[in-house]
């Protein structure tokens, strides 16, 4: 049985926190790696001479594979937990088993059974933080240890069960200590830096501001206290999040890291009973990274963001110029009642076909980057690595704006202003003795506008939903690619195809050009238009043959560069998903 499938196993028998009694029997040998098998004969005698409480005070027996045998989710030597929906198997096996906290249980020296007590986690603080953790461990059958300056006003926010005592007490029942406390206070450590010797610290500190201090919080905590284990983690789960037994609307990833292999599995266990998910993050220097998630906002939607205001304010300023300050300046007609409805509805599908060009113009960059130096093993320019890493954020942009354009659309006959002008033209049509005003070919422009339309919304909605981690783990790798590539493709030539039918006849006119300004649409359609130029040259068949050769890592013989081996987990990826991604 896997890691995972034996944490599901776990996490149905954590709800009564109350009932809960800890231990194994060697004959459930099927909750521990493949690689630890069953208790060697060995190892039951080792365990049946430590006698009651095992060596030196009631430690544990460890045993199992050296270290650099542990898998990336779950470690061979992590404490199993069996709550009081299974504790009939005790009954039915009397051998002695060992406990991860220190414990045996069976029969001993005296020759009376009893139960071990459960896991015990030490918290030092008693803050928000500190009391949403207790419950949340309590749920989950720990026996929790919370270590405050002022312990008797402090035990008035904690469940009954919580012991609550000063640092020096709490520290000494557990082997794992979490330290919900800030950098500041680091300092009252100190004192317990003997008894804290080889235990497990837990680092859920976070900073006021990114980069605050020139080493992180865990970095720094391991240089005050060497001789124990640092490890940085749960301080991107919020308070509210760490209340829910199963929570839905916050994120659930905890990103662990740790100098001490061993020690990191065990906290990532831990994550998963906790109904966490464990991201493991590697060594300690990736604290300052893990330290600096809850600061940033939307770190990476900064440039697109940034993109999308600008061309934002360029279109509505643009068409502001054209539409509102020439007819008054001119004519004297006030036309500032368009601005609320109509001048931001023409400035939306403007920046949205904008913003799609852009997702696919990097790509083409990217191409031709490669196609001029021969190989693709060359790194790109910051500035193109930083725009390919920002595609999905445009797109998702680009599809906000196209839908937001559509509810504009659909509101303006609702307009007060509309209904005044559709009167008037009826009068002008009465008046004017006007029995039929059918025009062919405006009814098949706008017949043919609004269905391109509609079907470039479709593609963009299809191309946000498969961008969603859900959907997109449901997809292989060749079925997101024809997705976000292909089908992308079409819906930026079909939203030009939208664009192009809108203006019609007008780029021809000379009045459409006030202040010898072109209309908005030409603008906007100028980049789609090179877009699909580009990508047109790329498909010729010299080109793309070329080009697919050097994505299957075929060098160019008129250009060598030095290769980029990859290394760690990308030595396994495909060279077509390194040079996409």
């Amino acid at each position: 049985m896997s890691f995972c499938e034996r944490i599901a196993c776990l996490r149905s028998s954590c709800s009564n926190t109350s009932a809960a009694v800890t231990g194994w029997t060697p004959s459930e040998t099927s909750w521990f790696p493949p690689s630890m098998g069953k208790l060697s004969e060995k190892t039951a005698e080792a365990a049946d001479s430590a006698g009651a409480t095992g060596k030196e005070g009631g430690r544990a027996l460890e045993t199992g594979p050296p270290e650099d045998s542990f898998s990336m989710m779950g470690s061979c030597r992590s404490p199993v937990f069996l709550t009081a929906s299974s504790s009939h198997h005790l009954h039915h096996h009397p051998q002695a088993c060992l406990l991860q906290n220190g414990f045996k249980n069976g029969v001993t020296d005296a020759g009376s059974s009893h139960l071990s007590s459960q896991p015990t986690v030490a918290i030092l603080g008693s803050g928000d933080f500190s009391k949403c953790l207790t419950i949340r461990l309590l749920r989950c059958g720990f026996h929790v240890v919370v270590g405050s300056r002022h312990p008797k006003l402090a035990a008035h926010s904690f469940p009954h069960v919580v012991d609550v005592t000063h640092h020096e007490d709490a520290v000494g029942k557990a082997n794992v200590v979490f330290l919900a406390i800030r950098r500041e206070h680091y300092s009252v450590l100190w004192d317990l830096k003997h008894l804290l010797e080889g235990k497990i610290l837990v680092d859920v500190s976070n900073n006021r501001r990114v980069n605050q201090y020139p080493e992180s919080n865990a970095e720094y905590l391991a240089s005050l206290l060497p001789d124990s284990v640092v490890v940085k983690g749960f301080n991107v789960i919020s308070a509210w999040a760490m209340q829910q037994s199963f929570p839905k609307d916050a994120s659930t990833q905890v990103f662990v890291c740790s100098d001490s292999l061993e020690a990191r599995q065990r906290i990532m266990e831990l994550a998963c009973q906790l109904n966490f998910q464990p991201v493991d993050m590697g060594k300690l220097s990736s604290s300052r990274q893990i330290e600096n998630m809850p600061i940033q906002l939307f770190p990476g939607w900064r440039g697109p963001v940034v993109a999308a205001v600008a061309l934002s304010i360029f279109f509505f300023a643009y068409s502001f110029v054209r539409d509102i300050i020439h007819p008054y300046v001119k004519y004297k007609q006030s036309d500032f009642y368009k601005i609320p409805i109509e001048i931001v509805n023409r400035t939306l599908p403007t920046v949205a076909i904008s913003l799609l060009a852009l997702v696919y113009l990097a790509g083409q960059l990217a191409a031709a980057h490669q196609l001029y130096y021969g190989t693709k093993y060359r790194q790109f320019p910051h500035w193109l690595e930083g725009w390919l890493q920002s595609r999905k954020q445009l797109g998702l942009l680009s599809f906000f704006f196209a839908a937001v354009h559509v509810v504009y659309s659909l509101c303006l006959p609702l307009r007060k202003s509309e209904k005044y002008l559709l009167l008037n033209a009826a009068y002008q049509q009465v008046h004017a003795n006007v029995e039929n005003a059918w025009n062919e070919e405006e009814v098949w422009r706008v017949e043919m506008y609004v269905s391109f339309g509609i079907m470039s919304l479709g593609l963009l909605s299809l191309l946000a939903i498969t961008s969603i981690p859900s959907v997109h783990s449901t997809l292989n790798w060749r079925e997101f690619s024809f997705i976000q590539s292909h089908l992308g493709y079409i819906a930026l030539l079909i939203g030009t195809l939208h664009g192009l039918l809108f203006g019609w006849k007008r780029a021809f006119e000379e009045e459409a050009y006030r202040f010898y300004l072109p209309p908005s649409f030409v603008v906007a359609l100028a980049l789609p238009l090179c877009v699909i130029l580009g990508k047109t040259l790329l498909l010729l068949p010299c080109v793309a043959r070329k080009l697919h050769r050097i994505r299957r890592g075929l060098d160019s013989s008129q250009y060598r560069c030095r290769r980029l081996e990859p290394v760690g987990s990308a030595a396994n990826v495909s060279p077509e998903r390194v040079t996409i991604m």
